[in-house]
């Protein structure tokens, strides 16, 4: 396990008096587009353009199965929902999240290391990568609740003390995702602008946005601008079916009304030359099961 560098220069300020909205630093293709892997110039273009890009089939039909009994296992298991890595929903006491999946499950383990998806994780962000964050998100049905509109890169900057634009994520689904049980949206372009937002950090925030968001959320005029310039897309699919996006791509997703379960299991590679140092707008650590502190490179 490596140590996190010490603070280094905040570049996107957050948290604060006010709102901030400026242009990204960072590049969003930290490599050639032409670099080997399993993505050809065609994919890493319409990534770099939009934020994201939505595969119809990452995982062959016969892999799915084992993935699904490895999704039954953990969100039944009484020993896994009193782990703290768990987080329930607040009415229904069901599971919503479990943390460091590939920790807890081999297969998940092994999915992470896939080159078809290591490989694709190094393409974007042009380095080995790390393990910043791994889960499994639960939308059960009947009432189970969404997550609003947010950047990851906001909250992990924020929190977990990432200080570059250098973190993809990935959500594979394990079961289908309909447009109406909950399935992801996303804003074109909106990677390519950082918003800061306004208010203070909690002590401990994490502890209530992982159920409900409070702090690290746009204001309705921001993403009334955000919208009316980039509009929404949504991401939806059969089992196996992905899409990786940007860790400052504007996303969200509503609540599971329907009888129809929506699961996916989601991994945040970082780069290895990106290693959180403290965080940037608060006042603690997250927990490592939530932010990684521990740098060693998927192989």
């Amino acid at each position: 396990m490596t140590t996190a560098p010490e603070r280094t220069a905040d570049l996107y300020p957050t948290r604060g008096t006010t709102e901030v909205l400026i242009e990204r630093q960072d590049p969003v293709l930290w490599s050639d587009p032409g670099r080997k892997g399993p993505m050809g110039e065609t994919h890493l273009s319409a990534f770099e353009r939009d934020g994201f890009l939505i595969l119809d089939e990452l995982l062959a039909p016969d892999e799915i199965p084992a993935l699904q009994s490895e999704l039954e296992r953990l969100t039944t298991d009484p020993e896994i929902k009193a782990d703290p890595r768990s987080i329930v929903e607040p009415k229904s006491q069901e599971i919503r999240t479990v943390f460091e999946v590939h920790k807890i499950s081999e297969i998940f383990a092994r999915i992470a290391s896939d080159p078809r998806v290591v490989g694709r994780a190094r393409q974007i962000l042009g380095s080995d990568v790390y393990i910043h964050q791994s889960r499994i998100n639960v939308k059960p049905g009947y009432g189970a609740s969404g997550f609003y509109w947010h950047s990851d890169f906001e909250t992990w900057h924020a929190e977990d003390g990432l200080a570059r634009m250098r973190t993809v994520s990935l959500s594979i689904a394990l079961t289908e995702n309909f447009a109406f049980n909950g399935s992801l949206m996303l804003m074109p372009g909106s990677h390519k602008t950082y918003l800061g937002c306004e208010g203070a950090t909690p002590k401990d925030n994490y502890k209530r946005s992982l159920q409900m968001q409070d702090a690290g959320i746009p204001s309705d005029e921001a993403l009334e601008r955000l919208s009316s310039e980039f509009g929404i897309a949504q991401w939806t699919g059969d089992p196996g079916s992905a899409v990786w996006f940007d860790c400052n791509t504007m996303h969200g997703s509503g609540d599971n009304i329907t009888p129809y379960p929506r699961s996916n299991v989601f991994f945040v590679f970082n780069s290895v030359e990106n290693t959180a140092v403290e965080p940037f707008a608060a006042p603690v650590r997250r927990p490592e099961y939530i932010g990684a502190r521990d740098f060693t490179p998927v192989r």
